[in-house]
């Protein structure tokens, strides 16, 4: 079995793999099924886990479904990078990043995960009405606590990053986006950059996220890497997508691996050390999307599926 590769977690100085474990759907699972996914990925090397307070029909209720199923000892929980987030109010739905919901909101999480910290907390979306020292007292009173261990964000522009760090002492680390090869805003803008008329060269990342994060230091994690837009179903396979697809299944036979692997290339191959998050609760899909983890695609190969995805390459 493939072991994934890592990458630099922003500024730890830790490294993590660059496949995590998405955990948003185990709620109904059992406590065996959720015990076969997550060693499925740790035989992989996927040691890092994605939660977040609102996942499940209940707040916190995958957190804990989660551990109730896992049962971690102190050792295997040391063993495994948990990420949470927090910031979205599910009854509303609002954003609040006030210091009461979010050190209420990780104090919960870390008791439905039965931990005493997480490695990771992200602000989970923007929230418009945010005060930058609000968040900035928060994020102090969870580090020095030993409630959190770093901090990121999560769909957030390069300039809601700048007024958060304006205030924040803790370096902003990671920044999950949504990121397939069909929704790929983020870096299909540049590559049009400037072409009046096209769809495609309009700024909706606040101007180049990518290279901000790049810039530094903050990893970027893909979440729906498999997803064709927001939430409207799976490009693979899908009939809509047909060129697309006869380029991933012909990438597939000729790396020997499944097209979600190939799907997942498509962004682990990017120089900017991109996190994929999965969201399947398969077993099987977990493995054949960890083969994806270090295929080395071309740029040539990389281009044409960008291209067969219906991007512009001018």
């Amino acid at each position: 079995m493939t072991t994934v590769t890592t990458v630099p977690l922003g500024t730890t100085g830790i490294r993590v793999p660059n496949v995590v474990l998405g955990l948003m759907r185990i709620e109904s699972m059992s406590d065996e099924a959720v015990r076969e996914l997550v060693e499925t990925g740790l035989e992989a090397g996927i040691d890092m886990v994605d939660h977040a307070d609102i996942y499940g029909s209940e707040l916190h209720a995958c957190e804990a479904r989660f551990a109730e199923a896992m049962q971690l000892t102190p050792a295997q929980r040391e063993e495994l990078t948990i990420q949470s987030k927090a910031g979205i109010v599910k009854d509303g739905p609002y954003f609040d990043f006030s210091y009461d919901h979010l050190v209420s909101s990780v104090e919960a999480s870390l008791r439905a995960l039965r931990t005493d910290y997480l490695d990771v907390l992200l602000l989970h979306r923007p929230d418009a009405l945010v005060e930058p020292d609000e968040v900035a007292r928060a994020f102090d009173h969870l580090e020095s606590t030993g409630k959190v261990r770093a901090f990121g964000v999560s769909n957030h522009t390069p300039g809601q990053i700048e007024l958060l760090r304006r205030s924040v002492r803790q370096p902003i680390v990671a920044n999950q986006v949504q990121l397939s090869i069909t929704h790929s805003p983020l870096i299909a803008q540049g590559v049009a950059a400037n072409m009046a008329g096209e769809d495609q060269s309009i700024v909706r990342d606040g101007g180049g996220l990518v290279d901000y994060c790049r810039l530094h230091d903050i990893t970027l994690q893909a979440w729906s890497p498999f997803q064709a837009g927001f939430f409207n179903g799976v490009f693979l396979g899908n009939p809509d997508y047909a060129e697309l697809n006869a380029v991933v299944d012909r990438l597939a036979g000729a790396y020997g691996v499944d097209p979600i692997a190939i799907a997942t290339a498509w962004i682990t191959r990017h120089p900017a050390g991109i996190q994929v998050i999965l969201g399947t609760t398969n077993p099987d899909r977990v493995r054949a999307a960890a083969d994806g983890s270090d295929i080395p695609l071309t740029r040539a190969e990389w281009y044409e599926l960008f291209r067969a995805a219906g991007h512009i390459v001018p």
